[in-house]
C-alpha cells in the first residue's frame, strides 16, 4: 500500500512543485545548455547589439544612421557585459526596476538588458515604484526625470529611497546628458545620469554584474 500511495501521489507532487516554480520563479528556469552552448551565447550577444544599436539610432535627431565607430563601441559594451566569467551567473537573473510613465520610449533599451540575462519590472509612477520596492529586492533602479507627477520626480524617488536607508544603485535616464545634471544626480546619491542608451547599458551592467559577475543585492543601511 505505501508503494501504491507513493506512485499515485508523487506525480501530483512533482506537478504541483513545477507549477509553483513556473508561476513564481519562471525567470530562474534555465537549462544548463542555455549558458554552455556558444550558439545561444552568440545569439544573445547579437540581440543585445541590435537592440542597443536601435536605441542609439533613435536618438540621432530622427535619423537611423550611426557611425561604424559607434557600432563598434556598442559591440564592446555588450561583450564586456556578456563576458565568460559573467555568463555563468546569469541564471541568477538579477532584476532591475525601470520607472517611466512612457515605457514605449525604452523598448530597445529593455530588450538589450534582457538579452544579457537581466529581468525587468516596470513602474509608471513613484508610488507604483515604491510598492514594487516594498515587495521585492532589485539589483538596480532606472528612472526617468519628469513624469505626470512632477518635472523632477526622478529625484523625488531617489531622495525618498536614500532617506529611508535604501542604497540600491539608482540611474537617471532622461533627456539631458549635461555635466551639471550628472553632478546633481551624484549629489542626490544616484550612480549615474545619461540620455544615451549605450552609456546606460554600460553603467548598469557594470554595477549589477560587477567585475566578478556576481549580482549585487539591495542593501538597507541603518
Amino acid at each position: 500500500m505505501p508503494l501504491i500511495y507513493f506512485l499515485v501521489l508523487f506525480p501530483v507532487l512533482v506537478l504541483g512543485v513545477f507549477g509553483w516554480l513556473v508561476s513564481k520563479h519562471s525567470g530562474k528556469l534555465f537549462a544548463p545548455g542555455d549558458f554552455k552552448n556558444e550558439d545561444n551565447y552568440v545569439k544573445m550577444q547579437l540581440s543585445a547589439v541590435a537592440s542597443l544599436t536601435a536605441a542609439s539610432a533613435k536618438n540621432h535627431l530622427g535619423t537611423s544612421e550611426i557611425s561604424e565607430f559607434e557600432i563598434q563601441r556598442i559591440v564592446e559594451v555588450v561583450l564586456n557585459a556578456r563576458s565568460p566569467e559573467n555568463r555563468q551567473h546569469n541564471a541568477l537573473q538579477p532584476r532591475i526596476l525601470w520607472v517611466d510613465d512612457n515605457p514605449d520610449n525604452n523598448v530597445y533599451e529593455r530588450q538589450a538588458f534582457e538579452a544579457v540575462g537581466l529581468s525587468l519590472t516596470l513602474a509608471m509612477s513613484t508610488n507604483e515604484a515604491l510598492v514594487e520596492i516594498s515587495h521585492q529586492q532589485f539589483a538596480a533602479i532606472i528612472s526617468d526625470m519628469g513624469r505626470r507627477e512632477g518635472p523632477r520626480e526622478g529625484y523625488v524617488l531617489l531622495d525618498g529611497l536614500r532617506k529611508r536607508g535604501d542604497t540600491t544603485p539608482f540611474f537617471i535616464y532622461a533627456a539631458s546628458n549635461a555635466p551639471e545634471h550628472k553632478r546633481e544626480t551624484l549629489e542626490h546619491g544616484g550612480q549615474g545620469c545619461t540620455n544615451n542608451g549605450q552609456e546606460l547599458f554600460g553603467m548598469v551592467t557594470n554595477v549589477v554584474l560587477g567585475d566578478s559577475g556576481t549580482p549585487r543585492p539591495q542593501r538597507f543601511d541603518r
